[in-house]
């Protein structure tokens, strides 16, 4: 008799109905990886590390357990509090907390920095079960007494990597000072570098490692394929031969490396597809990018721009495309790149666009990955530019011949020999001597009277 396995679903874990309901309207059944690993051991009170990369459910993996453990109580101060890096985090965050707690009386607040503190106060004191915050601003509001972080019994952080990366180590080990002692830590990273092992070790207690597709780790559900390119204007115009020719193109995520290469590539793509094409990066303002991010979810935008640390924030489970306009330096950043595609097990497509100077973070990639990125020859209509940027023209090198100058002693002087009448050195006169030399004989100057 053949074996038969049963696949997990939600029933199968130890939710409340009003959980359970909210996952029912919003069509989620089965738990991905990371939710049903760390399910049981939130639930036994453990602290956790969570290994998993962009797109494998981290967040409903940790706010299912914690929202299941959540008891109503009369005390305004939050009791589960959840630290990510950006601004776009705390509004997703918030979104996904809001959509499992359709049938409960949770009250969720979302903090940030960039924004007037005095509005974010009120809105903290008048109370809050559940508090999402940029470490910045949350340090800020403890500080100005908004709350008590007494009533705290689980604190998430999330993201941890890219919180250290941009600079928040000062503000969250300032915050963690100022937490109860007894509480529940969850700790959830794409990479556990040094500098995450050593916060852990500082103020986690035994944390349980739990891993599911971490970094390195790219998701079977995504295809990746490359083009080598030649240039910067041959990459523009092939990125406009594929949105326009592909259909299936219809919810794509560009990468650019920097915010003026996003600037650039919008003002170029707004040209071919206008009105449906945004960009999103940090100098853009707040409202901009939410309203951005707001217009691709609704599918008003069919094609957004964004850099790393903004697509950070972008939950969009129907994102079709990633395109890496660039090569990421940083191995690491290509994994949460094709992240935001093929997630809540859809199928994603990952296309990557390498210069020759881009090879070797191409290599850099696919050793991380253990397996090589299929390469496609480039299509037949495309247009190949011979127009170089400045950063791509050659730099011509001028030989610089050192002339040799002759040593000090070497050097004669620097006007003609004085005359044998102008040599005369200066002397001091002897009277004595210039009488005996003029009578030939000492001449006196005269008694004095």
């Amino acid at each position: 008799m053949p074996h038969i396995y049963s696949i997990m679903t939600f029933q199968d874990l130890n939710l409340n109905t009003p959980l359970l309901r909210s996952l029912e309207d919003l069509g989620y059944a089965t738990p991905t990886t990371i939710q049903h690993r760390v399910f049981p051991i939130v639930m036994s009170g453990a602290d956790v590390c969570g290994i998993a990369q962009t797109g494998t459910g981290k967040t409903f993996g940790y706010l299912l357990p914690c929202l299941r453990q959540w008891k109503y109580d009369k005390n305004k101060d939050p009791q589960i509090l959840v630290i990510v890096p950006t601004r776009e985090l705390v509004v997703q965050v918030v979104e996904a907390v809001k959509k499992l707690t359709t049938y409960m009386s949770v009250v969720t607040v979302g903090v940030f920095g960039g924004v007037n503190i005095n509005t974010q106060q009120i809105e903290v004191e008048k109370g809050v079960d559940v508090l999402v915050a940029t470490p910045g601003r949350l340090f800020d509001l403890i500080m100005n007494g908004a709350f008590k972080t007494k009533m705290i019994k689980k604190l998430v952080i999330d993201e941890m990597d890219e919180m250290l990366n941009l600079g928040f180590r000062k503000q969250i080990t300032n915050i963690l000072e100022l937490l109860p002692k007894k509480r529940q830590n969850l700790l959830f990273s794409a990479t556990i570098t040094d500098d995450v092992e050593k916060l852990m070790h500082d103020y986690f207690d035994a944390p349980v490692r739990v891993e599911a597709a971490p970094t390195g780790t790219p998701l079977d559900n995504i295809i990746q394929t490359a083009y080598v390119v030649p240039n910067f204007n041959t990459k523009v115009n092939l990125l406009n031969l594929l949105l326009s020719s592909n259909e299936a193109m219809t919810k794509v995520l560009i990468f650019a490396a920097t915010k003026s290469l996003a600037d650039q590539l919008f003002e170029q793509l707004s040209i071919s597809f206008p009105e449906i094409v945004g960009v999103i990066h940090s100098n853009k303002e707040q409202n901009y990018r939410f309203n951005t991010v707001k217009q691709f979810k609704a599918g008003v935008f069919k094609y957004i721009i964004a850099t790393d640390v903004m697509a950070r924030g972008i939950d969009v489970a129907e994102v079709t495309h990633v395109i890496n306009f660039d090569t990421p330096e940083v191995p690491e950043n290509y994994i949460h790149r094709i992240g935001r595609t093929g997630r809540a097990d859809k199928k994603g497509i990952a296309i990557t666009f390498i210069t020759e100077k881009e090879k070797p973070f191409q290599k850099a990639i696919e050793t991380l990955m253990k397996q090589e990125i299929p390469l496609l020859p480039l299509p037949e209509t495309l247009e190949i530019s011979s127009i170089l940027t400045e950063d791509e023209k050659p730099k011509i090198r001028m030989k610089i011949i050192q002339i040799k100058l002759p040593k000090k002693e070497e050097v004669g002087p620097a006007f003609h020999e004085k005359s044998a009448k102008n040599s005369k050195v200066n002397k001091r006169k002897n009277h004595k001597e210039i009488m005996q030399k003029k009578y030939g004989k000492p001449k006196t100057r005269g008694a004095k009277k």
